[in-house]
């Protein structure tokens, strides 16, 4: 096992980790920054500034070391552009969501909200579009890992998990211009979850292995 094998296994499992921490924080704390009400959610921020800033530095956390794992993985061995590509719009989710911080200061302001409402738009499509490139990269390491290492249930169980993945994708897809509800919305972080444990078990191998 190289090197890089090593440093890529041990990437994943910090974003992971991170990217589950940051989730803790959010979901009890009610700061899923959810569309759909943007002045209730401009009120909610205005009122835990530092909780948000917290979970979005561990999201943040989280996506940097997705994409520097991707970046660290030897070529050709897993699909390292579409795990980087959902990296960085992972970033950019998390850029829009720290702007709704400075709006959150003017949050009685209807300009604002109407703002705010558009930027939350495009970082919940652009978390949206990371969780596609990241199902799409867990489809194609599951048939590659399976077929290089001989483990069938590996290539199995990362298919199952690109469904389960996928179906969180087109999730808020089903609701129209209402968008998804809070409730939806934790629906599609459970329906994710398989694919992150998928990592989680991939980077633990990486990071074992002699």
């Amino acid at each position: 096992m190289t090197l890089p094998s090593r440093a890529a296994g041990g990437l994943l499992l910090a974003a992971l980790l991170a990217m589950v921490a940051s989730a803790a924080v959010v979901v009890p704390s009610g700061l899923t920054l959810n569309p759909t009400d943007p002045a209730a959610t401009l009120a909610a921020v205005h009122a835990k500034p530092g909780l948000h800033v917290f979970e979005l530095a561990l999201d943040v956390l989280g996506w940097l070391a997705l994409t520097a794992a991707a970046l660290s993985l030897p070529a050709g061995r897993l699909p390292s552009g579409l795990l980087a590509a959902a990296g960085l719009a992972g970033l950019l989710h998390d850029a829009f969501n720290l702007s709704v911080t400075r709006l959150a200061a003017d949050f009685h302001d209807p300009t604002t909200v109407t703002v705010a409402g558009a930027v939350l738009v495009v970082g919940k499509w652009m978390v949206n579009l990371a969780g596609l490139l990241w199902v799409a990269a867990t489809a194609v390491a599951a048939s590659t890992s399976a077929g290089r290492s001989g483990i069938a249930s590996a290539g199995r169980s990362g298919i199952v998990a690109a469904v389960c993945g996928f179906a969180a994708v087109v999730l808020p897809w089903t609701t129209g211009t209402a968008g998804p509800s809070p409730v939806l919305e934790q629906v599609g972080y459970l329906l994710h979850l398989p694919v992150m444990v998928w990592w989680g078990v991939l980077g633990w191998r990486l990071v074992r292995q002699p």
